[in-house]
């Protein structure tokens, strides 16, 4: 491993040069960036790989919506269609890609819609007060009000090198673009002496606030039936697990926590399920020994999933911040208010 990054170490200055250029040419004006009289919220990251962005979004939909025509836009990673597209009943995961379409099917109340060109699609949002970006850290053409950036607590951002070394879309000093920093998918129990020593690390590249949430699983697992399981019995069955997740390694633990039975079927992030897979799954499923058996997946892949096979169970997850939960929420309001 050490070798391939020495080999691969030329091609990450390279491309630590051409995103370096490409963001001061953004910052001197030379490159446009466009604002919008409406506050825009920005929600991503410096890494790929999930770091907890769509329960980062959940959560923003679920403080600001109340009081605000909300809605969310997000480029649709992985769908099969191009432009703007508004997600409604007759979208599927193929149209707009699962995270939208899980968006739209958890909040009825708000819009989302999908476009690859932010700017575009912010100015067909004209009934919007207030917009969320998903993903769009690195989007600079859209100027946006207010920058919420992740990092996962065990894959800091600070620790990490660009690509194809490291897993950095751009350099480190991009996080001063922040207004705040969330760490995710801490652990369910985490002292001050952790929060301040990863706080040291943040500080040499981000000066602001920075907090710190962890994944928090519901108590109940809903399914595309009228079934639910209590997650606590879990571990009186026999679990066939499917996920399609860039980092599946957070339910694998919650799993292994409740003392659970489970053979993990695992593709790629964002992985469209064929009828080969399909097939393939329900004939693995079928082979588990035991008579009280489950399939379950993650929240994103249900909505991918649920449609395909007959009965198929999701834990349910958002957001819990482990400190100053009050203090973000300030923030994120304030900032709203202000900008309207």
């Amino acid at each position: 491993m050490k070798v391939l990054r020495f080999l691969l170490f030329p091609f990450a200055i390279l491309y630590a040069i051409i995103t370096t250029v490409r963001n001061f040419l953004f910052d001197v004006g030379v490159l446009k960036s466009t604002s919008f009289e409406k506050p825009v919220i920005a929600v991503g990251n410096l890494s790929v790989g999930g770091t907890g962005k769509t329960p980062q979004i959940e959560y923003l939909i679920r403080l600001l919506r109340a009081n605000r025509k909300l809605a969310v836009l997000s480029r649709g990673y992985g769908r099969k269609t191009n432009g703007f597209i508004c997600a409604d009943e007759t979208k599927s995961s193929e149209d707009i890609g699962d995270e939208p379409l899980q968006f739209y099917k958890k909040f009825s109340d708000i819009t989302v819609a999908v476009d690859e060109n932010r700017v575009h699609g912010i100015a067909q949002l004209r009934d919007a007060e207030l917009v969320l970006l998903d993903d769009a850290y690195q989007h600079r053409k859209v100027k946006a009000g207010f920058y919420v950036l992740l990092t996962k607590f065990d894959a800091l951002f600070s620790n990490d090198f660009v690509l194809p070394v490291g897993n950095l879309r751009e350099r480190r000093v991009g996080a001063s673009r922040a207004d705040v920093v969330v760490v995710t998918k801490c652990p369910d129990i985490i002292n001050s002496v952790q929060i301040k020593a990863t706080e040291q690390l943040i500080r040499r590249y981000f000066k602001g606030p920075i907090f710190f949430s962890k994944i928090s699983y519901a108590n109940v697992l809903l399914s595309n039936g009228e079934q639910q399981i209590v997650a606590s019995e879990l571990n009186k069955y026999e679990i066939l697990l499917v996920t399609g997740i860039a980092n599946p390694s957070p339910l694998l633990q919650y799993l292994d926590g409740l003392n659970c039975k489970y053979t993990h079927q695992s593709y790629p992030d964002h992985h469209q399920f064929t009828t080969t897979d399909i097939v393939q799954l329900n004939k693995q499923f079928l082979g588990l020994k035991s008579e009280n058996k489950v399939m379950v997946t993650t929240e994103k892949d249900f909505v991918r999933l649920s449609e395909k096979i007959d009965t198929l169970f999701y834990l349910p997850i958002d957001t819990a911040f482990v400190n100053c939960k009050g203090e973000f929420d300030l923030l994120i309001t304030n900032y709203v208010n202000s900008a309207l």
